[in-house]
């Protein structure tokens, strides 16, 4: 049986990567992009059959432009994962923070990690486009004095040492990965307990309030709201919104009088949560 192809942000030693290796077991063949954009190509394009992409992180918020992405490519999403990320601060074996003048990394983590760094002004922090690729990259090339922030199988993989663990400032530090494709198989009914949606609302009062309270009245548990402009028409937003459920025909009640209140209306995913 063939392995299955997931599309990933990021090198080898990612976050994204894994996720990958927790939510699909041995089970794959890892397909690297460099940027989101990338990801979203290999799936239309057919290099990949699923993606992981960071969807949220519980300290710094919403990734927007991921949202944009997921609707304006009419990909599906078909699973979700949440990972607690934990933040080590590394370099090439020999040395200690004080000899690392510059720490790069993605912006994401550097500002989860800003406050660690107050204690070290002489560290100039420098943005970069991956975590674990900067891990690489120093190791590769023998730079001392430069340190990453990337994970600890990062470190493993490329032979770094660990200066300082669990750096980020909250440390019930969560994101949130989405799962997704651009076509096939959706998973069963009955396994679905979580919906992501996106509707357009006419720009009229309280006509948010009543979708909300439909919602309610179906026993559906809003978990997310996201508002994004409608670039076509200044003034008007796009809500994205997750729910969970117990009860499938519930939901399928809410949907359908959603869709007849919204003057746009899309079904991103429907899914089963996870469970942490």
């Amino acid at each position: 049986m063939e392995k299955q192809k997931i599309a990933i942000q990021g090198n080898k030693g990612s976050f994204h990567h894994v996720v990958v290796g927790e939510y699909f077991s041995e089970g794959y063949t890892l397909v690297i992009c460099e940027t989101f954009d990338e990801t979203v190509n290999a799936l239309l394009n057919g290099s990949a059959d699923q993606a992981v992409m960071a969807i949220e992180n519980s300290i710094a918020g919403s990734i927007i432009p991921n949202y944009a992405l997921i609707d304006r490519n009419e990909l599906q999403i078909v699973g979700e994962y949440s990972l607690s990320i934990h933040h080590q601060l590394m370099g090439l074996p020999g040395q200690s923070i004080s000899d690392i003048k510059e720490v790069h990394s993605h912006p994401m983590a550097l500002l989860q990690c800003k406050d660690f760094f107050h204690q070290y002004p002489h560290i100039r922090l420098v943005e970069a486009e991956d975590t674990a690729d900067e891990a690489r990259r120093i190791s590769e090339l023998q730079l001392k004095g430069i340190g990453a922030i990337a994970s600890q199988q990062a470190a493993d993989l490329y032979g770094m040492e660990v200066f300082a663990s669990s750096i980020q400032t909250i440390k019930n530090n969560v994101t949130r990965f989405v799962i997704i494709q651009s076509k096939g198989i959706l998973i069963p009914k009955e396994q679905i307990n979580k919906a992501a949606l996106k509707f357009i609302l006419d720009h009229q009062r309280g006509s948010l309030a009543a979708v909300l309270n439909v919602m309610s009245d179906c026993q559906l548990n809003l978990t997310k709201i996201q508002s994004l402009p409608v670039i076509e028409t200044p003034g008007k937003y796009a809500f994205f919104v997750d729910v969970t459920f117990d009860d499938f025909t519930h939901y399928e009640k809410a949907r359908k009088l959603i869709e007849i209140m919204a003057s746009e209306f899309k079904i991103l995913g429907e899914y089963a949560q996870h469970q942490r």
